[in-house]
């Protein structure tokens, strides 16, 4: 976001391409009129007019910020009427919103990055910023897992990753089929043993909640420390602003006080997994 402009004023944005990536899930490009400068993990309120608004985290990399991408799973009444939007079509953006990974603390350590389904989508931002990067951290792991191959995201790029030599990749589907010549099984399935430092390493969890209660409970195993498993919490967000409270998780709110939030701040309170 440029200094100067209001925060709750969205930014009028041009619909450039819709993406389909499953039959529920398209990845929207997006041109604002003003550059969106954003951090991995960061999100944006995206305008319907005439509709609502909704949080969504960039799946775009962060450096090229004169064009986003948003994936979005069709969910709601939102959701709904962003999967009809069609090329040429006017939108609002406003943002950046939240706190992002604090990628300075993972130099000189090893990662481990653990998606599931839709939480694919703003790990994408993360990884190309590691990548971006890469010459930082000791090594670079990314464990994936989704129900089922037809509902994988970014496969073409996934299989690019694969060819990465700093990057350790492996991915599992809940139900494997006839096209699938990989792992089947949860993620959690993938990830011991897993060739790296836990004690000392960083964990960074993000995908359905059901999903990142158990690999939390798995890291926390194979003994990642609590400070360092890296959570994205923003399922509950709505107003992004730390007003209506629907996000609040104990004594935080997703959007203001992440929705980036190490275990160790949130693990004690009930409503984590909520």
């Amino acid at each position: 976001m440029n200094n100067g402009h209001n925060p709750y004023s969205p930014i009028k944005t041009e619909v450039i391409d819709m993406i389909v990536e499953t039959p529920m899930i398209k990845t929207l490009k997006l041109k604002p009129q003003e550059p969106i400068a954003f951090a991995a993990g960061q999100f944006v309120e995206l305008t319907i007019p005439g509709v609502g608004e909704a949080p969504f985290t960039p799946s775009s990399r962060p450096s090229v910020n004169d064009m986003l991408y948003l994936t979005i799973m069709k969910v709601g009444a939102v959701t709904e009427a962003v999967h009809r939007l069609e090329k040429g079509d006017t939108v609002g953006l406003r943002g950046p919103l939240g706190k992002g990974y604090p990628i300075d603390l993972f130099k000189d350590k090893e990662i481990l990055v653990v998606g599931g389904g839709c939480g694919f989508a703003p790990l994408r931002s993360l990884m190309y910023t590691l990548f971006e990067r890469s010459g930082e951290f000791k090594k670079l792991l990314f464990r994936g897992g989704c129900k089922s191959a037809k509902e994988l995201l970014y496969k073409h790029e996934l299989e690019q990753w694969g060819e990465k030599p700093d990057l350790d990749i492996r991915l599992t589907v809940d139900v494997g089929d006839a096209s699938w010549k990989g792992h089947v099984g949860v993620v959690t399935d993938i990830l011991d043993p897993i060739g790296m430092d836990c004690q000392n390493g960083i964990a960074i969890v993000c995908g359905p909640a059901m999903m990142m209660k158990f690999a939390t409970a798995k890291l926390s195993e194979m003994g990642f420390q609590d400070p360092n498993i890296y959570l994205s919490m923003e399922r509950n967000m709505s107003c992004a602003i730390g007003k209506c409270g629907h996000c609040r998780i104990g004594l935080y709110y997703a959007c203001h006080d992440g929705p980036v939030l190490s275990y160790d701040k949130i693990k004690g309170f009930r409503d984590v997994w909520a």
